[in-house]
């Protein structure tokens, strides 16, 4: 049997377990947690960055960071997929404003609109625990839902970025994601 099969509650606990070990500095539970997420987290920060050499940096990155402050993960604020998504898509989001990669992206004013720092996409993000779960709630949102929520999320854009992306009106973007993002929890909350 692999490490990703099973349910998603053993995944979290296998998650959670390798992060306290991590944490007790058991070099072997960071190579297990490597081997559980590493190509989840690659996708996220390949999405944000566009990049495949950036995205592989990143994920270093991701890992020296979980190995360095895994102590500091806390099961009762957030799942444990939620946590390294969080700090996968932080590392890219930085990575992308310290390079400014003009030549991947439509130009450099783009950067400005990558990162909306208001805490709703961390507070939502928890929804997204499984992967495999949360593909099968985006599948069933309409169409315009998922696609803005996925530009929110794995492209970093904020309402207004998308709004001036799209040429759709901010309220008409922000009642889309806030839709989306309660059609999500519905969906999620029933798995």
């Amino acid at each position: 049997m692999s490490l990703l099969s099973g349910n998603s509650l053993d995944k979290q606990v296998l998650l959670e377990k390798c992060l306290l070990e991590c944490a007790d500095g058991k070099h072997k539970a960071l190579k297990r947690l490597y081997d559980l997420c590493s190509a989840n987290l690659f996708s996220v920060a390949l999405r944000i960055l566009k990049d495949r050499a950036l995205a592989e940096d990143c994920l270093q990155q991701v890992f020296y960071k979980v190995w360095n402050n895994a102590g500091s993960y806390d099961a009762s604020k957030a799942r444990a997929q939620t946590w390294l998504n969080t700090i996968v898509r932080n590392q890219a989001l930085d990575i992308l404003r310290k390079n400014k990669h003009s030549d991947q992206h439509d130009t450099d004013d783009a950067l400005e609109f990558v990162a909306d720092d208001a805490p709703s996409h961390e507070h939502h993000v928890a929804l997204a625990q499984d992967s495999a779960a949360m593909h099968k709630c985006l599948a069933e949102l309409p169409e315009q839902q998922k696609i803005y929520l996925e530009m929110a999320f794995f492209e970093g854009l904020t309402h207004q970025a998308l709004s001036d992306r799209t040429g759709t009106s901010l309220g008409t973007v922000k009642t889309w994601i806030r839709r989306g993002l309660e059609r999500l929890r519905k969906c999620m909350s029933t798995i």
